[in-house]
């Protein structure tokens, strides 16, 4: 199959050796690659029952047929893990200007096994893997540590991704980052690098997997910018990026506020897309060949924190920081989100935990506990997290194993360990049954169904037959993962463009049913590995909270018997039994 090496390779840390793998082009029929490769590998390779933070534990890296074409949407990797937050499995994605730089080096995937015995950094190119000695940057954040490898190797066009202190102290929402602040941000794959002793990997390389049809591709990406370059989606990304939908949500009463008691901030305005433009200097950068430009540098240009620049704030986390936290003031949500950056934590579990720990402190469970609006408490509240100082201990592994030391178990709000993001399933209904199915614990993501309840395609209090278009975004943000591709150019690439992009990549012409039953086969991947590793139906499910407290005027609520029916429904169409556990002979 073009667009792919079907090379494999293989890292043990523990005895510092390398050895390469053919994969079967059999693999990349049924998996195309991306999503769909990193989980065969995790199921086949990974042995039952390993502690996410033992050596054991693997660290998978994939790129897609995709990576590194003319394609705009296609600059994306992949990780895959056994995740130290939920104990299930654990993907994330990253973009920037890096992933056509690990495609270069002539690998489909990347198995890191066993852990160093002393920190160390890697470089990889088609032409080596070496081994460096970390232990003047162990213990660096990541802006410096990112900087400091790519100038030690010294490669020209080489790119780098690091962990952060928060990865090296193995925090159970410790992230992977790159290009600065771009992040694999979900379900702590920085504590499995730093379980590894591994502060980050340099990728260089000229290796090229040439498409089936490169004039064919190269006609067609051009057609593409044309057709969308001044779209209304690509203006809106440009011009506002993700925080565009900090006004929408807060209209629809469904951005989760004062950790999960209310559905629209007071003061949400100066918080909002239309703020950021007109208080603040922001510029427009996107990933590599992309036209939308949703990343804003963003200056602030006032108050304490005048001069300081990030890449953000993206919708998640001013809902994180600005909504749960009740902190109406986008210099203030820069500045945490400078330091997760910084530290290498996931803005979304950071912005939870906080707001947890809050509720917390007024129920007299903490002492030292942030508060309400108040910044600098909770940057000291995430700073004691980070360092392992004093009640922050109690955070490290993430927001369940919080709740228990706390007896708050009732009151935290996460599905298998993972927070929810920005928006909350008593109005979304959709919403409930992503965040209860999804394969990663409580994620919007791989469905992004939130984009249908939100523009009108279905009512959001809609249940019967809702399961049905569900599964239709998810099987398409499967491929999306597979290939690897942005979300946000679901609403430009449908199912007749993925079968001619995938012709042109492969020189296969796949049907629209082919390419679902590869999205199933890979979502069955996923569920097969979550039973494996002790989940059932009852982990299916969304926070007492979710079920039994209203919000708004309107008394929104998502009832125990509604997510029920959505459930069922999704499981029959899966094609699962009804403890929604699928055919062996589909994966």
């Amino acid at each position: 199959m073009n667009s792919n090496f079907g090379k494999l390779l293989i890292i043990d840390l523990d005895q510092s050796d390398i050895s390469e793998r053919k994969l079967d082009e059999e693999l990349f029929l049924n998996y195309l690659g991306g999503k769909g490769l990193g989980s065969y590998l995790l199921l086949k390779m990974l042995p039952p029952g390993v502690d996410p933070l033992a050596a054991e534990n693997l660290l998978i890296f994939t790129t897609g047929p995709a990576t590194d074409s003319p394609l705009a949407a296609a600059s994306r990797f992949g990780v895959f893990s056994k995740s130290p937050a939920t104990g299930l499995y654990s993907e994330s994605y990253s973009g920037g200007h890096l992933p056509p730089v690990m495609k270069r080096t002539g690998y489909d995937a990347i198995v890191i096994s066993g852990a160093a015995k002393k920190p160390c950094y890697l470089s990889i190119s088609e032409e080596a893997v070496n081994f460096y000695d970390a232990g003047d940057i162990w213990g660096k954040e990541t802006y410096a540590a990112e900087e400091e490898i790519v100038k030690a190797i010294g490669v020209k066009g080489s790119q780098a991704l690091v962990i952060g202190p928060a990865g090296e102290r193995k925090l159970a929402f410790a992230c992977i980052k790159n290009n600065r602040w771009r992040s694999a941000g979900r379900t702590g794959l920085g504590a499995v690098m730093g379980s590894k002793n591994l502060k980050g990997i340099v990728f260089s390389g000229n290796a090229k997997a040439a498409p089936a049809d490169e004039e064919g591709l190269n006609n067609w990406s051009r057609n593409f910018f044309q057709r969308f370059k001044d779209s209304p989606e690509a203006r809106l990304y440009k011009e506002k990026g993700t925080p565009a939908l900090v006004a929408v949500t807060n209209n629809a009463g469904c951005f989760p506020t004062r950790y999960w008691s209310s559905g629209t901030l007071e003061g949400w305005e100066k918080i909002s897309a239309d703020y950021m433009q007109n208080e603040m200097t922001v510029k427009s950068r996107g990933c590599y060949r992309c036209f939308f430009a949703c990343g804003k540098l963003t200056t602030v240009e006032k108050g304490r924190h005048r001069g300081l620049t990030v890449e953000g704030p993206e919708f998640e986390t001013i809902y994180a920081f600005g909504g749960l936290c009740c902190l109406p003031e986008m210099e203030e949500i820069l500045y945490l989100n400078d330091l997760c950056d910084r530290w290498g934590i996931d803005t979304i579990s950071a912005g939870n935990l906080a707001a947890f720990a809050i509720e917390a402190g007024l129920r007299g469970k903490l002492k030292q506990a942030p508060r309400y609006g108040d910044a600098d408490s909770i940057a000291e509240f995430l700073e004691r997290v980070v360092e392992g100082k004093g009640e922050g201990v109690i955070f490290a592994d993430g927001i369940r194993e919080a709740a228990k030391a706390l007896g708050m178990e009732d009151f935290a709000i996460h599905v298998k360990g993972l927070e929810p993001a920005g928006y909350d399933p008593r109005v979304l209904k959709g919403m409930g049954l992503a965040y209860a199915t999804s394969d990663r614990g409580a994620c919007h993501l791989r469905a992004t169904f939130y984009k249908p309840e939100l523009s009108g395609m279905i009512d959001p209090a809609q249940i019967k037959g809702k399961a049905r278009m569900f599964i239709d975004f998810e099987d398409r943000l499967n491929i999306y993962d597979c290939l690897i591709f942005c979300r946000f150019y679901r609403d430009l690439i449908h199912w007749e463009e993925l079968i001619e992009l995938l012709y042109l990549l492969t020189g296969i012409r796949y049907s629209a049913a082919d390419l679902h039953s590869i999205a199933a086969r890979v979502q069955n991947l996923t569920r097969l590995f979550n039973i494996r590793e002790g989940a059932t139906r009852s982990d299916d499910c969304l926070p007492k909270r979710l079920l039994q407290e209203p919000i708004n005027e309107q008394k929104n609520l998502i009832t125990k018997e509604e997510l029920d029916l959505l459930l069922s429904d999704y499981y029959l169409l899966r094609g699962w039994d009804q403890n929604g556990i699928p055919p062996l002979k589909q994966c």
